[in-house]
């Protein structure tokens, strides 16, 4: 049976390739793309010419039956999302099941997430953390999770997009203003910014800015042991 390989890839340096993800992306057959015009960046860099095969995000079943097809003819596949680890708040998953469901091995080459990036630079104290991904974008729902994570003694991690992150620490601000936050921006690239502050502060520097750039991550510390 053919073999399906779940490629992680830059989330913005393209240094930040693995070797293993590069050899992979030369041997197989067929690279499949959460979106052809993101990957084929990443490969026209290294030099690698393959046939891409869209798997759009909002279609994972008709993208996963694609790839499951291709895997029967006895072609090898990477599948890569637009960037970062499939699956993780990414799609993918959908991929790997159907291909595992139809017989075909699934291979993880690991790499580059945003979770892990600003996880490593963070220095909060604590064991664990609770990758979240992204909140719901409708205000009741967002703010009831938020205070269920907030209740917990982990630290939580979530994802935020540009157009919502100030409703997102406006929320943590009035839940619970002096919570420590790490907030990533733009992380490996060109302006990225790693933000230390409470929740009450960190609004107030986004704030004051004329626009937010980039994509956020959301590191928010655990609620401490009485």
């Amino acid at each position: 049976m053919a073999t399906l390989y779940m490629v992680a890839t830059p989330i913005g340096n393209l240094e930040d390739v693995t070797l293993r993800a590069l050899r992979v992306l030369r041997e197989v057959d067929v690279v499949a793309c959460e979106d052809t015009r993101h990957t084929l960046k990443l490969l026209s860099h290294y030099e690698i010419r393959k046939p891409l095969v869209a798997c759009y995000a909002y279609e994972e079943e008709k993208g996963a039956a694609r790839i499951v097809g291709l895997l029967g003819e006895g072609k090898a596949v990477a599948y890569c999302s637009d960037a970062g680890t499939p699956a993780l708040s990414d799609p993918g998953a959908v991929a790997a099941l159907r291909a595992r469901e139809a017989g075909h091995e699934v291979v993880p080459v690991p790499g580059a997430s945003a979770f892990a990036t600003l996880l490593s630079a963070a220095g909060l104290p604590g064991r664990e953390t609770l990758f979240e991904g992204f909140l719901s974008p409708k205000p009741g729902r967002r703010r009831s999770r938020l205070a269920e994570l907030l209740a917990r003694e982990e630290a939580f991690l979530v994802y935020e997009s540009p157009h919502r992150i100030l409703k997102l620490l406006e929320d943590l601000a009035a839940l619970e203003p002096g919570r420590e936050l790490r907030i990533g921006r733009e992380l490996t690239k060109l302006h990225e910014e790693i933000l230390a502050d409470t929740a009450a502060g960190a609004l107030a520097t986004l704030s004051a800015r004329k626009e937010q750039l980039g994509e956020f991550s959301v590191l928010v510390s655990g609620r401490k042991k009485a």
